[in-house]
């Protein structure tokens, strides 16, 4: 099951590069916010449809949840802001390992002191060594 999740999550972060490789054109032509809201607009609505079709009809109410779980709405939109300027600008490549970058550090901070909810996964030295490849990665790409 794992061995399937990884698979999953790293085709999900192609299709993040598809989807940043789309955005730098689409908001060259309508404007880096319409393309944004063009991006989240056909995302609710094929979200809609399959909670119409697959979420159980129990679940708890959206609105009770606390309000600082709804954050990431708030920053979907920025990133994907992000993704339309940045993009034609410095590359997929480069905004992609930028990002990545971004995400590992946050993340190794999330795990190492459980936040969010989260499991607490301490950051050792190989986690850090990681971290260190992909801002190599970065000077590399960024020096290409």
């Amino acid at each position: 099951m794992q061995l399937l999740l990884i698979v999953l999550v790293i085709a999900g972060g192609m299709g993040l590069s598809v989807e940043a490789g789309l955005l730098g054109p689409l908001g060259g032509e309508v404007g880096d916010l319409w393309a944004t809201f063009s991006i989240f607009g056909v995302g609710a609505a094929l979200t809609f449809l399959l909670m119409l079709f697959f979420s159980p009809r129990n679940s708890p109410s959206f609105f009770a949840q606390p309000g600082w779980q709804l954050l990431g709405g708030v920053l979907g939109p920025i990133y994907v802001v992000i993704l339309t300027v940045a993009t034609p600008t410095i590359g997929v490549a480069m905004t992609m390992i930028g990002i990545l970058a971004g995400q590992v550090f946050k993340s190794l901070i999330i795990d190492h002191f459980g936040l969010l909810g989260t499991p607490q996964r301490k950051t050792d030295g190989k986690r850090l060594i990681a971290l260190l490849f992909i801002v190599v990665a970065l000077v590399l790409v960024a020096r290409g």
